[in-house]
């Protein structure tokens, strides 16, 4: 039963769209124009407070001025129920012709068979114009590239300065250079918030949102690594996995940092804005423009590492072409993408830094914040996230956290558990 509804609402709202579209379709026709759906979630910013999608619209008529026999029909999505209308198109077979994500999904969708590759686009010249095998590689599925990018930027910590300084801590943090710093000083500048009402941070683990945050606390405090390096299998039942999880849980059962059973990372940021949390580990770019306060000074630092070289977390944006049974409308979807990835001011509009070396710096030598954040690209560790099981492992780690901090299980029994459980999900 839950599958024939499933079926059903998939065809409601494929009709729905296929409704949208029809007149649109019709005109292009009889134009002689090729038409190309673009969908795109809320990643560039719009400027002076317009509605979503006002921006994209912008580029959209620059690039039919540029290219007259293309016809761009745009339609932005949310992050809440935009998954799932993603999904809905393709089973309905009325998928978009250009989507705006990220690899996670997008190389998920090539496994599927459901895009165009790339393959083309990604020339020796624009790969060595990265120059980062890992993010370069994020693009792929190991046999055809299904994301070009446009952006890339990374996930790190937040700390309030005023509520460090009044407890004593901030004098373990590192606030010269990249700011990069040790576990040992980490351990140290949470104890100084023990009794004081207010956690040095939170392990958020009421829901997979903002995982990667979490994630990046873990390996970075004793290098361990999420995945193996040829991303076949999860490993953070490794020595140095466990020894990091049994570290956060003596500092849990200690006081100095909290558990967070029961909220997911938008929690965490909100408890941070309010001052209720020392820190947040789901800071980023566009979390720190959006959760931005002028109640306290909030400082971007790297996660702590045994060796003081952290391995970050990163995001990165780029667009992937469905494969519509249609040759002109994917020739023109690649073309529409190459145009908004190859302008700097798009590059911006994300709040990111550029995946192009030859772009340079797009920020300016005075923001001093971007230059620090531009400094923490070259951080960027593996990328895991387009791996088989991906989707699954994520559940499975929330709920290793939750058996850890709930004392349902030993450390060891609930990593061998999690990662049993993320390889048989492969």
């Amino acid at each position: 039963m839950k599958k024939i509804v499933m079926l059903a609402a998939a065809g409601l709202i494929a009709a729905s769209l296929f409704a949208l579209g029809g007149s649109d379709e019709k005109a292009s026709s009889s134009s002689g124009a090729t038409t190309i759906t673009f969908w795109a979630f809320p990643t560039f910013f719009q400027n002076n407070g317009a509605p979503a999608g006002s921006y994209e619209q912008e580029q959209i008529r620059k690039f039919e001025a540029a290219n007259p026999g293309i016809k761009v029909r745009l339609e932005t999505i949310d992050f809440t129920s935009g998954p799932d209308k993603i999904v809905a198109s393709i089973e309905g077979g009325t998928a978009p012709d250009v989507l705006f994500d990220a690899p996670g999904r997008i190389i998920d969708y090539g496994k599927q068979g459901k895009l165009a590759n790339l393959n083309d686009m990604f020339t020796a010249a624009f790969k060595s114009d990265i120059g980062n095998n890992a993010l370069v590689a994020a693009c792929s599925d190991g046999k055809n590239y299904y994301m070009y990018p446009i952006s890339a930027s990374p996930f790190y910590m937040g700390i309030n300065k005023e509520l460090w300084e009044k407890v004593g801590a901030l004098k373990y943090v590192n606030l010269e250079g990249d700011r990069t710093w040790t576990t040992e000083n980490f351990i140290k500048a949470m104890q100084c918030f023990k009794g004081t009402g207010t956690p040095g941070l939170s392990v958020y683990c009421g829901g997979q949102g903002g995982d990667q945050g979490t994630r990046a606390l873990v390996t970075n405090l004793y290098s361990a690594r999420i995945a193996n390096q040829a991303n076949t299998k999860y490993t953070i039942d490794s020595p140095e996995g466990i020894k990091a999880l049994k570290l956060l849980k003596s500092m849990v059962d200690e006081g100095l940092i909290d558990a967070g059973m029961d909220i997911a990372a938008a929690d965490e940021l909100q408890l941070f804005s309010q001052q209720k949390l020392a820190s947040t580990i789901c800071w980023g770019t566009s979390n720190a423009k959006n959760y931005a306060t002028k109640d306290f000074t909030a400082l971007s630092i790297p996660f702590p590492s045994d060796d003081g070289v952290p391995e970050l977390e990163y995001l990165v944006n780029g667009f992937c072409v469905f494969n519509n049974n249609d040759t002109a409308k994917i020739e023109a979807a690649k073309k529409f993408i190459k145009f908004l990835c190859d302008d700097s001011a798009n590059v911006i509009q994300t709040g990111a830094f550029p995946v192009k070396q030859s772009m340079g710096n797009l920020y300016g030598q005075n923001d001093a914040e971007m230059n620090l954040l531009a400094r923490f690209t070259k951080y960027y560790g593996p990328y895991y996230n387009t791996m088989d099981g991906f989707a699954n492992m994520r559940t499975e780690w929330w709920n290793m956290l939750q058996f850890i901090f709930s004392n349902k299980k030993t450390v060891e029994k609930a990593a061998a558990d999690y990662v049993k459980a993320s390889n048989a999900g492969m």
